[in-house]
């Protein structure tokens, strides 16, 4: 991913994450989409410009909702 600007997006099960990075490379920005619980450091050694968040059908307050 040298040289390439890119945009990760997070996965919390929703069901617009094809969506949003459909939308992202039709911006003609490189995007990828991977599971919430993609481990720190492949994240941090992709060098991403921005990261997103695409939510899933929990409540944040629900007491099992996903962690980071």
């Amino acid at each position: 991913m040298k040289n390439r600007e890119a945009v990760l997006i997070l996965d919390f099960g929703g069901q617009y994450s094809r969506l949003i990075a459909r939308r992202v490379r039709d911006l003609n920005v490189y995007c990828e989409i991977r599971p919430y619980r993609t481990d720190a450091g492949k994240i941090a050694a992709g060098e991403y410009r921005g990261i997103l968040l695409s939510g899933g059908p929990s409540s944040v307050c629900a007491e099992d909702a996903p962690r980071c």
